[in-house]
C-alpha cells in the first residue's frame, strides 16, 4: 500500500476510534475511564499501533509496554525503587568469581496454556534470541554471556556452547565473560523473555520474524496478562492470566492500550475520561496543565535522548564536518523553549544525566559561526553546490514541530535546504533498518541505569546501529575493555573515552534529554513516575472511590 494511502488509513481509524469514544462518553452513563474504575480495566494511551509483539523482534516501546504485560523475565524492576526483584526466578545466586549466575526458577511457573515454565525454556528462548537468523536488533545486549557474541554474529553455529545451561527444571545457569555488574538488570528486560518454545515452532519457527504466533488465537506467554484482543489501529487488551504465578496479587482485571498517533487526540481522549493514562501530552497544553490545581500532570527527568541518526554512508553526511557543521547550527536551547515549551534539557552528548558515577561529555555546543567555517571546508561555502538532504521522522505533532524548527535553522545559519519526510511508525521502523535514509529522528529510552545500555548501539554489530558508524578503538572498549575492568572507576573512565570518540564521530546529533510526560487519573495508583519511564502493570490499581478528574475540577 502506498505510504499516502496507509496513513489515511492510519488517521481514518484513529479518527473513527476518537468520535466512537466522545459519542459513547455522552451516550453512556459513565466514562470509560469511571467504568475502569469500578472493573479494574485500566485504559492506557500507547502512543502508536506496535509493530510486533515477538519480545525478540521488537525494539520500540509501543511494543515494550505490551511485551511487559504478556511475558516475564527472569528478574522484574520495581518501579518504585528501580532494584530487580523476583520475576520468573525466585531467587538467584552469584558465584564467588562474579562470572557465574544462578536462577532458582519458582514452581509455580506457568505458561498460559498450563505449562509449567522451566529453565529449558529460557535456554531455549535466550539461544533464539541470540539466533543470528532471527535478526534480533538488540542480541548485543547479551554479549556479556560467555560466547554470545561469537553466536549472534555466526562465528560458531553451535549454540549449546553459549554459557546457558539448564542444571535440570527449575535451575538455570548463566555464565558470563567477565563480571558483569549490570547484567542482572539485563536479564529484566524483552530481549531475555521466555517464549513458549512449542508455540513458536507450530507458527514458522523459531529464526522467522514476524510469524503467526504472536495472534490473538496462537500466542502463550508466561506473564501476568494474556493477549485477549487486538484490534488494529483500535485496542489492543489484555486480560488478568489465571495461570500466572502470582495472579493473586494482580489487582487489574484488563488492560486496553489504545494506540494513538495523535498527540492532540490522546490528550482529548485523557480530557473526556476515555484515558487513564496517556503516553504523552501536546506541547501546547503543558503549561496549562502545570497551572492547574490537582493537575493530572505528571512530569520528571527521564533516562532518555532524543538525537538524530546519521547516515555515514551517504553523501554529503560521510564527511564528518558536514556532521558537524550540523550540529553545531542547532540551538538547542531555543528549541526547547520555542517548540518544547521548556519541557526537556539540552544534551550535548548520548548518555543523559542522572547515571549513578557517570558524566557524558560535553562536546557540542552552539557555534554557528564556526559551523559555515565547517561547511566551506567540506566544499560547501554559504550552501553553494549543497546536494540536498533527507530528514526522515515518524508521525507526531512533536516532531513534525522539532523537524520544521531544524530545517529553519540549517537554511538560517548555513543556507541549505533539507526536505522533510514524514512516515508512519510501522513504515519508518522499516525504512531505519534498511539504511534507507540520510537524517533520522530517532530516540532511546534506557533500559538500566547504566551508560552501556546507550553506547552499546554503536558497536560495529549492534543490531540497533543503523548509521554504517564503525570505530576500531570504540569497539573494543565497549567489546573488551569495559568489560573486563573490575575497576568501576576506570570503567566508567573507558566508557567516557568510548563517548567522547563518539561524538567527534558525530554518527548522531543529540538534541535534548527527554522528561516522561503523562496525564495520570486520580484513581490509578502504582504507576511510578521514574528515571525509567517503566511501568509494569501488575504492581498498578485503581481506586474505585476516586472520581474521575475533569477539567473543571
Amino acid at each position: 500500500m502506498p505510504h499516502t494511502d496507509l496513513k489515511r488509513t492510519i488517521w481514518i481509524g484513529a479518527l473513527t476510534s476518537l468520535l466512537a469514544l466522545m459519542v459513547g462518553a455522552c451516550d453512556q452513563s459513565e466514562s470509560l475511564v469511571a467504568g475502569g474504575n469500578r472493573s479494574g480495566i485500566f485504559h492506557y494511551g500507547n502512543g502508536t499501533e506496535p509493530q510486533t509483539i515477538d519480545p525478540h523482534v521488537m525494539s520500540g516501546s509501543p511494543e515494550v509496554n505490551i511485551a511487559m504485560a504478556l511475558f516475564e523475565g527472569l528478574v522484574v524492576r520495581d518501579p518504585q525503587s528501580l532494584k530487580m526483584v523476583p520475576g520468573a526466578a525466585e531467587r538467584w545466586e552469584l558465584s564467588a568469581d562474579k562470572r557465574t549466575m544462578t536462577f532458582f526458577l519458582n514452581p509455580r511457573g506457568r505458561w498460559s496454556n498450563g505449562d509449567p515454565v522451566t529453565a529449558h525454556d529460557f535456554v531455549w528462548s535466550l539461544q533464539r534470541s541470540l539466533n543470528p537468523k532471527l535478526g534480533n536488533l538488540l542480541a548485543y545486549t547479551l554479549f556479556p554471556i560467555l560466547n554470545a557474541e561469537a553466536y549472534a554474529t555466526a562465528r560458531i553455529s553451535d549454540p549449546t556452547l553459549l554459557g546457558i545451561t539448564a542444571i535440570d527444571d527449575l535451575t538455570l545457569q548463566i555464565t558470563l565473560t567477565n563480571p558483569t555488574p549490570y547484567f542482572l538488570q539485563t536479564l529484566g528486560t524483552y530481549p531475555t523473555y521466555p517464549v513458549h518454545r512449542a508455540t513458536v515452532e507450530a507458527h514458522g519457527g523459531a529464526a522467522v520474524r514476524f510469524t503467526p504466533w504472536t495472534k490473538v488465537e496462537n500466542i502463550v506467554g508466561n506473564g501476568p496478562f494474556v493477549l485477549e484482543e487486538w484490534e488494529m489501529y483500535r485496542r489492543i487488551t489484555v486480560s488478568k492470566s489465571s495461570t500466572y504465578w502470582d495472579a493473586e496479587n494482580v489487582t487489574l482485571n484488563k488492560v486496553v492500550f489504545h494506540p494513538i498517533e495523535n498527540t492532540s487526540a490522546e490528550e482529548k481522549m485523557f480530557r473526556v475520561g476515555q484515558l487513564h493514562f496517556s503516553q504523552r501530552v501536546p506541547l501546547s497544553k503543558i503549561r496549562n496543565y502545570q497551572a492547574m490545581d490537582n493537575s493530572p500532570y505528571q512530569q520528571t527527568p527521564m533516562l532518555g535522548t532524543y538525537y538524530l541518526s546519521m547516515n555515514l554512508t551517504a553523501s554529503p553526511l560521510d564527511d564528518v564536518r558536514v556532521r558537524m557543521a550540523l550540529a553545531m547550527s542547532i540551538n538547542r536551547q531555543q528549541i526547547i523553549e520555542t517548540v518544547l515549551d521548556g519541557s526537556e534539557r539540552p544534551a550535548t552528548a548520548l548518555t543523559p544525566p542522572g547515571i549513578p558515577g557517570y558524566t557524558p561529555p560535553d562536546t557540542i555546543r552552539y557555534n554557528p559561526e564556526h559551523a559555515r567555517s565547517l561547511l566551506a571546508a567540506a566544499g560547501y561555502p554559504d550552501g553553494e553546490g549543497w546536494p540536498g538532504l533527507t530528514y526522515l521522522y515518524n508521525t507526531a505533532e512533536n516532531h513534525r514541530k522539532i523537524a520544521v524548527t531544524l530545517q529553519q535553522m540549517w537554511k538560517k545559519e548555513l543556507n541549505i535546504d533539507v526536505e522533510l519526510i514524514n512516515q508512519e511508525w510501522k513504515v519508518y521502523l522499516e525504512t531505519l533498518n534498511n539504511k534507507d535514509f540520510q537524517i533520522a529522528r530517532a530516540g532511546w529510552i534506557g533500559g538500566m541505569l547504566d551508560p552501556r545500555t546507550f553506547l552499546s548501539r554503536f558497536i560495529t554489530t549492534g543490531g540497533t546501529n543503523r548509521t554504517g558508524f564503525s570505530n576500531a578503538r570504540y569497539d573494543e572498549i565497549m567489546l573488551k575493555e569495559a568489560p573486563e575492568t573490575s575497576d568501576p572507576v576506570k570503567r566508567m573512565d573507558l566508557l567516557h573515552e568510548a563517548e567522547t570518540i563518539l561524538m567527534q564521530e558525530l554518527p548522531l546529533i543529540p538534541l535534548f534529554a527527554y522528561n516522561s510526560k503523562h496525564l495520570v487519573q486520580p484513581s490509578v495508583e502504582g504507576a511510578i513516575v521514574n528515571l525509567l519511564d517503566v511501568q509494569n502493570f501488575k504492581f498498578i490499581n485503581l481506586n474505585p472511590d476516586t472520581p474521575v478528574w475533569t477539567p473543571e475540577g
